[in-house]
């Protein structure tokens, strides 16, 4: 899973909303629980993160947001092959280096996943010739 399939809303500095269906031909499925595949909590907490790079303000060039910290998640309810998850971010804080949002996953109206204060750090890029060697 690398991408949404739609991206719903975005305002930079706000919020954003996109959503990700959820195919039963995922090959973490063949070995997370085969008789009662479930998307695994990391992959839901990844969609937030994406979700809310989209939300976070804009960066200068040779910067990027990383995860700083996840606090206060909340896995309600399963997410199965065949759903349609909307991931929506709320921003609730911005400093000089860092955006704090909430985030909540649903699935058909219904949260599957809640979080109350996820922080991005803003990250130097390494240089691409430091990279090369």
């Amino acid at each position: 899973m690398t991408a949404f399939d739609e991206i719903l809303e975005v305002v930079k500095g706000e919020h954003a909303v996109a959503a990700r269906n959820v195919p039963g031909t995922l090959q973490v499925f063949a070995t997370h629980f085969p008789r009662f595949p479930v998307l695994p909590g990391v992959l839901i907490l990844d969609d937030i993160v994406r979700a809310a790079r989209l939300a976070a303000p804009e960066l200068p060039e040779g910067f990027r947001w990383a995860l700083g910290a996840a606090r206060r998640v909340r896995y309600r309810h399963f997410a199965e092959p065949g759903d349609r998850l909307e991931i929506s971010v709320e921003v609730i804080e911005t400093t000089a280096s860092s955006v704090t949002v909430k985030a909540r996953v649903s699935v058909a109206g219904r949260d599957i996943t809640t979080v109350r204060g996820l922080r991005l750090d803003k990250l130097a890029e390494p240089d691409k010739s430091e990279v090369a060697a």
